[in-house]
């Protein structure tokens, strides 16, 4: 489905990404984590197209993305969507028109421009809102929702792409515990309801181990680590972390103290 076969990113003298490859036969839920610098975004980058590699090739149905331009790339970054650790909403837009810009690709200017949508477009956004338990918050400016809710709106921005491949770069990196387990549940309901594959960069290793089926550890710009998550042993997780290895596993002891509140709330 996917090979990224010794991919290698270089700014100037610094090996941002270096001789990486991925293979993913069947549809999954990955998780990338390392620390900040490790190449994790770059790498998602580079599979997405908004940066170019310095050398290898990315291989998607057979087809080396790398060498798509013009139309065919515009089309890859379609069916290949993005979600942001931002969001990239445009706030003064209301919810249902920024969904519906997840089809930005395939519209003129001028209907975009002037938000002359068709009634399937509307159908299909509504749809999704009310999926990802959004709904309620249609006709509402962006910039009034909460960090979180926001999220979940690109997540159906780019699900109004109609992808085959999502990538999300630390997704729930700016959320509260709550937010980032709604979030990430939507996520993996994507994968799961759909069959897509999911390809996340997080920054908690509990996150991680919670919602993927496959965890890839990044250091330096190379993958050190790639297996199923009941093999990251803490030992090998802070050799990835390094210095950051305290805060990643920070976020395990938040995760589970919340949890342990709903717990003992619901009882």
């Amino acid at each position: 489905m996917l090979k990224i076969i010794n991919i290698s990113k270089y700014f100037d003298q610094v090996k941002a990404v270096n001789n990486v490859t991925i293979n993913v036969e069947n549809s999954s839920m990955i998780g990338i984590i390392g620390r900040s610098g490790a190449g994790k975004s770059t790498l998602l980058r580079t599979i997405n197209r908004l940066t170019d590699a310095t050398s290898g090739e990315i291989l998607f149905q057979d087809q080396n993305i790398l060498d798509l331009k013009k139309k065919d790339k515009l089309a890859w970054q379609k069916n290949c969507a993005m979600i942001f650790q931002q969001f990239n909403l445009v706030p003064r837009l209301d919810v249902l028109t920024n969904v519906i810009l997840g089809k930005l690709n395939e519209m003129s200017t001028v209907r975009a421009s002037l938000k002359l949508f068709t009634s399937e477009e509307r159908y299909a956004a509504l749809n999704l809102l009310d999926k990802f338990g959004m709904i309620q918050t249609a006709l509402q400016r962006a910039e009034t929702l909460s960090g979180g809710q926001q999220q979940r709106v690109a997540i159906c921005r780019a699900m109004m792409q109609d992808p085959k491949l999502i990538l999300a770069d630390e997704p729930i990196a700016s959320l509260d515990p709550l937010n980032a387990r709604l979030v990430m549940e939507s996520l993996r309901k994507i994968h799961d309801e759909q069959n897509i594959t999911v390809i996340c960069n997080l920054h908690t290793l509990d996150t991680a181990k919670q919602y993927c089926d496959r965890i890839i550890g990044m250091q330096n710009g190379e993958i050190v680590f790639d297996d199923l998550p009941s093999k990251l042993t803490n030992q090998k997780a802070r050799e990835i972390y390094g210095a950051e290895a305290d805060e990643a596993f920070e976020g395990t002891m938040t995760s589970v103290s919340l949890e342990s509140a709903d717990i003992k709330k619901t009882a």
